[in-house]
């Protein structure tokens, strides 16, 4: 039978679950709804809160307090729920960030790739995506996959920014008897660590518990190929998803799209296998991408009054020419590469390979420096020297289909093939290659690098920092010496995959390998403490250096262009207050040149013809580029060297490249710009919360205050003493908290630890109390017209909304009723106080109050219904003016042609 105290539809409060509905009344136990959640609960651990229609109010002070904090806690919670805005990051939010956070945490589970440009901020994205389910409790066990070498990026920037405390995988840790994946909950970890099970990581993975939600950073590794198969990285994926361990999943890639259609929606089908497959017809499947990708440009990109974020990017090239050793090395060179690709086609399949995988390699690092060039000859020439019996066979049978780690890795494994494959390039290779050295010998200095640093001498103030990018460690070498010849010693660091250098060149003048980690040469840098970064492609990504730095120099091409957006994002980012400079090193006369200059026209054509098309002007290039594919570029510069004369090279050019640009590739851009979910702020930027953190504060004292605690403003920050009830509750509390602060800024020890807002666990207390508090009515002082909360909930469980529950305001003004979000809440409610006037109220004003201010909730439940099964708006808590005679004649409900945005 039922018990008429748990009726069902009555509103009940639990000590840990919170407010709830009574589903069903079944003897012992009572089923209540939670938001998403269905418990079964002792009737004795529930507590019921009045309805409206036996408020039972009796007008007292502390009752007036009681309902003013609930109100702000309601507000609060369904803010932050929706936007991530009071989440404690130490960082500026933007918009675009916002609605990221936004619109992934419409679904739960989530299922997500963000596509972002470089310098758009990913990591505070993902930082706002998980933050309110971790302090809700809905996330408490992650897994951030990223490449080897942003592992240590994630895990200090998640501490710093979010203070989510990441446990970075160690193989030492992961064996059977230390069960790491048992013991651990919040992970970052290596993908290309754990997709090789030689020691059992990916078996122990795969039996591990799920995981709430799943982030992977450069999510393209996750590669499926027609022909060559799955790799292991998309494998891993694949079989986490198929045991089942992943309920949210957030991919994070800023090109999504590498040339094949049948490699983007396998991609796609990782994150929406409901949505995506890629052995199904490509077109149909385009329309879908809204629902499961987004991608914002940096042209596109605003701050909260919509001016633009980021600063212009010039760039500009500074020629020079060889001397006459130079011209006879690289002519030189020139024939030994052709005769090579003569040779070489004198053999098949993979002897043909390997010998044209060496010859391009040479070329690539012939265009970075002759000294590049001249070491990888050395090496050759000697391990050439050293076999008398055979040349060693290589076995390219086992083709390694797996993206390298960074960018860096595959510029390392280039300067080792020399070395790595002795297959015969010609009959007298020896000779050759010793006259080549002898060449290399006779060039004591490079014109690029004279030219370089003269540039630096004479076009760039004196404390002017740059920052230098090349290929190859050889040329780094190089660069740094010549850099510190001129400028001094000290003046200079470097960056590369190994984090060493040699032949660096000390103040006493000798030659002697050098270190320096990656973050302390970027800390360097950044601090002033030196003037010049020179780095190989390991800061092409996962490193800021916009703080000092808006000058940048290209002391080589890569051969893949994708490079140069990456290379570029290191200094045009949210935070460059200048406009960035680049400068582009180029010899007219070289065939690379040459090549560079008509693929920069033709992608200059490819970006005028697509904005005639778009509806907003971005800069498109990156998708062109990612959309071709790096084999499609190390082709087009390895062939055009062939081609010799100049009068031939732009026939040959533009038949060899008809396809970029093409109709397929100009389709396929304009499906996925036309078809991903953007952010824009002419039609969501009036939507966005306008708080932060500095708006809790009056609640934060509120909730305190109840307790008899002050909050005491020092000059390092608030001080609190927290409640002695708090304490005994949860062993996590500290007695006392010292230097806290409601701003993003802070800065200095511990600044990640001092930041107060939604995630803080003190803060978190207060606010679980408050939302727990029975008030249902309450007089405001300064409140001007009847308010009521109402809370819309989707009566819907299993459909994959996670707002579930949002709170909005019906405001009963002059002019009529208003709709207030949840933030226009909270900013009124921090205005106004509880009445000391104590007044009793009746029940039937307090009904008529609620009833007519309900009859307005049709139109704001059918706003919702884009995103809720099945809408239904529940009064929450009713707040009355302080004044004698408030207006029981309420206003007509809004028109159904007032728009309100949600």
């Amino acid at each position: 039978m039922t018990d008429p105290s748990f009726p069902v539809g009555a509103k009940v409060h639990h000590a840990v679950h919170g407010a709830g509905r009574v589903v069903a009344d079944v003897g012992a136990t009572i089923i209540v709804r939670f938001n998403e959640r269905i418990e079964s609960l002792l009737a004795s651990e529930l507590r019921v809160e009045a309805a409206f229609g036996g408020v039972g109010f009796s007008g007292s002070l502390e009752e007036n307090r009681e309902a003013l904090l609930r109100a702000q806690a309601l507000a609060i919670r369904s803010v932050n729920d929706q936007w991530g805005v009071f989440s404690r990051s130490r960082v500026q939010l933007l918009p675009h960030q916002l609605w990221v956070c936004h619109r992934v945490n419409r679904q739960w589970p989530f299922r997500w790739l963000v596509a972002d440009d470089v310098g758009l901020g990913k990591t505070i994205e993902c930082g706002l995506v998980l933050m309110p389910l971790i302090a809700s409790g809905r996330v408490r066990r992650l897994l951030i996959l990223a490449p080897a070498k942003l592992v240590p990026q994630w895990q200090a920037r998640m501490r710093q920014m979010f203070d989510i405390r990441l446990q970075a995988y160690a193989k030492d840790g992961d064996t059977e008897r230390l069960d790491f994946w048992g013991t651990a909950n919040m992970v970052v970890a290596s993908i290309h660590t754990l997709r090789d099970d030689r020691r059992g990581a990916r078996a122990r993975l795969l039996d591990a518990e799920p995981w709430d939600a799943v982030v992977v950073d450069e999510a393209h590794h996750l590669n499926a190929d027609e022909r060559l198969g799955e790799t292991l990285a998309y494998s891993l994926l694949r079989d986490l998803e198929a045991r089942r361990r992943v309920n949210s999943l957030l991919f994070f890639t800023g090109t999504p799209h590498r040339g094949k259609d049948f490699g983007f929606f396998a991609l796609m089908r990782l994150v929406r296998p409901d949505l995506f497959d890629p052995d199904k017809d490509t077109g149909p499947q385009m329309h879908h991408l809204a629902d499961a990708m987004i991608r914002n440009n940096k042209s596109l990109a605003t701050d909260l009054r919509g001016n633009r974020l980021f600063t212009d990017v010039t760039v500009s090239s500074r020629e020079y020419g060889f001397s006459a050793a130079e011209r006879l090395f690289y002519d030189t060179l020139s024939g030994f590469i052709l005769d090579g690709r003569a040779y070489a086609a004198t053999f098949d399949g993979r002897a043909q390979s390997a010998r044209m995988l060496l010859l391009i390699t040479l070329q690539k690092l012939a265009a970075s420096s002759i000294a590049a060039v001249r070491n990888a000859l050395a090496k050759r020439r000697e391990r050439l020297a050293s076999i008398t019996d055979q040349v060693r066979a290589v076995d390219l049978a086992r083709v390694d289909t797996e993206e390298p780690d960074d960018l860096d890795e595959q510029a390392e494994r280039e300067e080792n093939v020399p070395t790595a494959i002795l297959v015969q390039l010609m009959d007298d290779e020896i000779a050759r290659l010793d006259e080549l050295i002898a060449l290399a010998d006779g060039i004591p200095r490079e014109t690029k690098i004279t030219r370089l640093v003269d540039m630096i001498d004479a076009e760039m103030p004196a404390d002017e920092p740059v920052l230098f990018f090349t290929e190859y460690k050889a040329t780094q070498t190089l660069v740094l010496n010549a850099l510190q010849a001129r400028f001094g010693h000290g003046c200079a660091a470097f960056i590369n995959g190994d984090e060493r250098l040699d032949g660096v060149i000390n103040a006493k003048g000798v030659a002697a390998p050098r270190k320096w980690s990656r973050d302390a040469a970027a800390d360097a840098f950044n601090q002033g403490g030196i003037r010049f970064l020179v780095s190989t492609e390991a800061a092409g990504e996962g490193i800021d250096l916009q703080d000092r730095c808006a000058t940048l120099v290209h002391v080589d091409m890569p051969w893949n262009p994708m490079r140069l957006h990456q290379r570029v994002g290191r200094l045009s980012r949210y935070g460059q207050k200048r406009p960035v400079s680049v400068f582009i090193l180029r010899n007219p006369d070289t065939v690379e040149a040459r090549i560079w200059d008509l693929l920069n026209t033709k992608l200059e054509r490819i970006q005028r013809a697509l904005g005639h098309v778009m509806d907003d002007a971005e800069d498109i290039s990156q998708l062109v580029v990612g959309m071709s594919g790096s084999s499609y570029f190390s082709t087009l510069f390895s062939e055009g060297h062939a081609v010799g004369e100049p009068e031939r090279l732009q026939g040959w050019f533009d038949q060899a490249t008809s396809t970029l640009g093409g109709e397929d590739i100009v389709d396929r851009v304009k499906a996925l710009v036309g078809n991903v979910a953007r952010f824009d702020f002419q039609q969501v930027g009036k939507d966005l919360p306008q708080v932060d953190l500095s708006d809790l504060e009056r609640f934060f004292s509120g909730v305190l205050a109840r307790h008899g605690r002050r909050v005491f403003k020092r000059e390092t920050g608030l001080e609190v003493k927290a409640p002695d009830e708090w304490v005994r509750e949860d062993y996590a509390l500290r007695e006392r908290y010292e230097g806290l602060a409601f701003d993003r800024t802070l800065v200095g020890a511990q600044a990640a630890t001092r930041v107060v807002g939604v995630g803080h666990r003190l803060f978190d207390r207060a606010l679980r109390e408050a939302e727990g508090l029975p008030s249902r009515v309450g007089f405001c002082a300064r409140l001007e017209h009847p308010l009521l909360l109402i809370a819309i909930e989707d009566e819907v469980t299993g459909g994959g909304a996670q707002i579930s529950r949002v709170t909005i305001g019906l405001y009963a003004t002059s002019d009529g009723v208003r709709v207030l979000r949840d933030w226009e809440v909270l900013l009124l409610l921090n205005g106004v106080s509880a009445s000391e006037i104590a007044r009793a109220i009746s029940e039937r004003t307090v009904a008529e109050v609620t009833a007519g201010l309900m009859s307005s909730t049709n139109l704001v439940l059918a706003q919702h219904a884009a995103f809720m099964t099945q809408p239904k708006a529940w009064p929450e808590l009713l707040l009355l003016p302080d004044a004698e005679n408030y207006p029981i004649a309420l206003p007509p409900p809004p028109s159904a042609g007032t728009k309100t945005r949600f």
